[in-house]
């Protein structure tokens, strides 16, 4: 998928002025979006407390020391999904570098809107930390009328971990081996085909939904709360999901199911005998997922710091590339700025999805 990454302008003479007293005054009439970009900037300029030549507050002392306890992550999805699968190799890198624990706590439902609320309404401490992914930071601000948080106002994007494409598979009872027979089969069949989904507002329901529409068929959607619905396909429960290719790649590999397609707009490294959808002749059918790093809006800015270090670092590990790369996914990284405004670009196209599909926001 392709960036379209963007980094804030400013000086470190903005930020002086930010620590100000005269600036903390105008710092509360900002809007909330205002703020955290103003934040951002802090987090960005490094050596922004010595420069400015301030006393520190305990506060500011004790995050000298971070991490001085355990840290948990929360992921708003079930164990066994990708959003959990990242969370946990990001947590084992940043316990050995800390010698303290990190630990992935799994709250899913809602389309990943509990678990993100959650962490909206943690102590802004840096001690509870956020991994989600595009549905309920891009998605679901649009598919949901009384969503309970502003991704770009009550969190603080902290780095983008990973890029994952999107796989079309069916059960292997299903008589389709390409896309073209897919399609035809739909067509025979309308309303008689589920499709399984890790929620409400995820990737996998719209690519499902962008699907029926390109295709003109029409098929059923089922919500999950998350890799259960994998199960379920595996059962023949369901006759199909777009999946992404760490939650099923194993699967795939033991030939349980049968990956048709990706909906990433080139071929998968981890799937390169599989086609894309453009390929197969949907063309722009680029719906694929992303996962990364938050904090609750207030959090100190070395947290961000040294989060977004940490996981750049991990991830430039050949061994770490190696390993999530054969799993299906693509280490992006970047500064938080990048973060930012890469949730602001997907959170604009999949309301155009939203709009394409007809879902009804909820």
């Amino acid at each position: 998928m392709t960036h379209a990454l963007q980094s804030f302008q400013g000086s470190n003479d903005q930020a002086t002025q930010t620590i100000s007293s005269a600036s903390d005054c105008r710092q509360q009439r900002l809007t909330g979006e205002d703020a955290l970009r103003r934040q951002t900037l802090k987090a960005l300029s490094l050596g922004l407390f010595g420069s400015a030549g301030l006393g520190l507050s305990d506060a500011t002392h004790a995050q000298a020391n971070y991490p001085s306890k355990s840290v948990r992550i929360i992921v708003p999805f079930s164990a066994g999904g990708t959003t959990d699968i990242l969370a946990r190799e990001m947590s084992g890198h940043f316990t050995e570098r800390w010698k303290q624990s990190f630990v992935v706590e799994n709250k899913g439902g809602a389309g990943g809107t509990l678990g993100t609320d959650l962490a909206v309404r943690a102590p802004a401490d840096g001690y509870t930390l956020l991994c989600a992914s595009v549905g309920p930071l891009a998605v679901n601000p649009t598919l949901i009328k009384k969503l309970s948080y502003n991704p770009l106002v009550d969190l603080v994007p902290i780095v983008l971990i990973a890029d994952v494409a999107n796989v079309l598979v069916v059960n292997p009872n299903v008589n389709a081996k390409t896309v073209e027979e897919f399609i035809k089969l739909l067509e025979q069949n309308p309303d008689k085909f589920n499709y399984g989904s890790t929620g409400i507002g995820t990737a996998a329901h719209l690519s499902g939904a962008l699907f029926g529409i390109r295709t003109k068929t029409k098929i059923q959607h089922i919500p999950y709360r998350g890799a259960e619905a994998v199960q379920d396909l595996l059962a023949g429960r369901i006759q199909f999901m777009f999946a992404t290719a760490p939650s099923i790649m194993p699967q795939i590999k033991a030939g349980k199911v049968r990956a048709l397609a990706v909906t990433s707009l080139e071929r998968s490294r981890a799937l390169p005998e599989v086609p894309t959808m453009k390929e197969r002749g949907l063309s722009d059918f680029d719906s694929g997922s992303w996962f990364g790093f938050l904090a609750p809006k207030g959090v100190p800015d070395q947290v961000v710091r040294e989060i977004n270090k940490a996981t750049n670092e991990a991830l430039k590990l050949p061994a770490v590339q190696t390993k999530l790369i054969t799993a299906g996914a693509d280490p992006v990284g970047g500064s938080p700025a990048d973060f930012y405004n890469f949730i602001k670009t997907e959170t604009a196209k999949w309301r155009n999805v939203i709009i394409e599909t007809g879902v009804e926001p909820q």
